[in-house]
């Protein structure tokens, strides 16, 4: 990305957010660099779905259901609990996050996804590595808390063997 491309941009950017002052016009809206047509705001924690499997809708069964849990009256009588179901392998997916409908069937979707993709490839998944690759930092961290713990230990018991 050059300098004159940058500049345009952040001028494209600046107009786009004195137009959409609105916040439901701020949601509808898609931010696209003129040149790139790549997302100029990236999703904090988003995973990169490109190296997903993609989904056929014609593949997707779609139910909304009533959801369970807390929040009373609005989860126990609103339908906005999206149950999705990927038929040619037969993996379900129920997603109740929000009250929003819209945003359950697309979580589900990325949900489903996921699930899919480490259905089919296994452990070559990127979810399937990166999910290793967590438990291994974790393991680690745990790891090196105990050594600490064990050092402060020894510590401990050779400032009580001197103080005798």
């Amino acid at each position: 990305m050059n300098a004159s491309s940058l500049f345009h941009s952040t001028i494209l950017l600046t107009k786009i957010n004195t137009l959409s002052w609105r916040p439901w016009l701020w949601r509808q809206q898609k931010f696209l660099s003129p040149r790139l047509a790549v997302p100029l705001f990236p999703v904090a924690g988003k995973k990169n779905s490109c190296d997903l499997l993609a989904l056929s809708e014609t593949d997707l069964e779609e139910q909304f259901v009533r959801g369970d849990g807390p929040g009373g009256q609005a989860t126990n009588k609103t339908s906005n609990c999206v149950v999705l179901k990927h038929i040619p392998s037969g993996i379900v997916v129920k997603c109740h996050q929000t009250r929003s409908v819209e945003l359950n069937r697309q979580r589900a979707r990325e949900i489903l996804q996921q699930k899919v993709d480490l259905f089919y490839k296994g452990e070559n998944s990127n979810i399937f590595k990166e999910k290793r690759a967590a438990e291994k930092k974790k393991q680690e961290k745990k790891k090196r808390a105990k050594e600490t713990l064990e050092k402060k230990r020894h510590i401990k018991e050779m400032q009580e063997s001197d103080a005798k």
